[in-house]
């Protein structure tokens, strides 16, 4: 894959920099809404209307079907989940704080750079997975957990609109059983197998918590102004993921950049064509196209 410009970046990606509504149109979506409406008119004059919808942004319909889609049922699984994980890293942390030894802070670094790796890893392939195949339609998982991807490439600001909850219940989620086998592990261990294994330990603990915090980041990703300014720098040191880099993502079909956690494992997993490859042998396994349910939204503008 060739690498896209600035130019090609800013043309074909959702226009952000209004505020976060998406509703003003670049000029190629000018461009293309006045051709779409041009071809719509010689075909069926009645069809006007649906082929100038909006692209992108909260007036799209296939944005606006899929966000009805938020059930108070996910509400109550996110809040559930959000208050837990809390809970368990309060535990988590205050465990690591009364065993750490000044002679484990390399290790603790160590761990940090690793569990931040992982998370950025475990992001992209939860990402690539979620935004590549299976449907809304599907049980349980379509609306629940799918349904949100497909909602935030047609409204890619909608995260900026969504409370802490809703950004990170799903995340949160995630880190429950690994955060609760980590506090059973204190429990069954003695002090020295627990400073034996504090690295695997804080590995572990940071790992967990950058997972929860991916989402978090990744709305802040989509923000473009009243961000604190520890963000701003973290993002600007290429600490957590930046607008600039996350916005290569959303150049339409979707199909790179898929870590979202710091970003770093993008270039170099996309220079081993790594994402590509899977869907290629997917594909040639099951007949099955990538993202085949992502153009489906995509296309739907009534």
């Amino acid at each position: 894959m060739m690498a896209k410009s600035d130019k090609e970046i800013l043309a074909n990606s959702m226009y952000e920099d209004d505020p976060n509504g998406n509703s003003a149109p670049t000029s190629i979506d000018q461009e293309q809404g006045q051709l779409a409406a041009s071809e719509a008119a010689t075909a069926d004059p009645t069809n006007i209307a649906a082929a100038i919808s909006p692209r992108w942004g909260p007036q799209n319909k296939g944005a606006q079907e899929l966000a009805s889609l938020y059930s108070p049922g996910k509400r109550a699984q996110e809040v559930v989940c959000v208050y837990t994980c809390i809970g368990l890293m309060i535990i988590n942390l205050a465990l690591i704080m009364s065993h750490m030894r000044w002679e484990r802070i390399s290790v603790t670094f160590f761990s940090a750079l690793c569990g931040i790796l992982t998370a950025d890893f475990a992001s992209g392939l939860v990402h690539w997975a979620a935004d590549t195949w299976g449907s809304v339609d599907l049980a349980v998982i379509g609306k629940n957990f799918l349904r949100p991807f497909r909602e935030h490439h047609l409204d890619p600001t909608s995260i900026t609109r969504h409370d802490f909850i809703e950004t990170n219940g799903d995340n949160f989620m995630v880190g429950i059983p690994i955060l609760g086998y980590l506090a059973h592990y204190f429990y069954i261990k003695s002090p020295g197998e627990i400073q034996q294994n504090f690295g695997w330990i804080a590995y572990v603990f940071l790992c967990s918590i950058f997972v929860a915090m991916t989402n978090q980041i990744h709305k802040w990703s989509h923000t473009y102004w009243g961000l604190p300014r520890w963000v701003l720098l973290l993002q600007s040191c290429h600490i957590i993921l930046p607008r600039k880099h996350h916005r290569i993502h959303h150049v339409a079909p979707h199909e790179t950049y898929f870590c979202i956690t710091t970003g770093w494992l993008n270039w170099p997993l996309e220079l081993l064509r790594f994402w590509s490859s899977f869907e290629f042998i997917i594909e040639r396994l099951t007949g099955l196209k990538p993202r085949d349910d992502d153009l489906k939204w995509a296309k739907k503008l009534t």
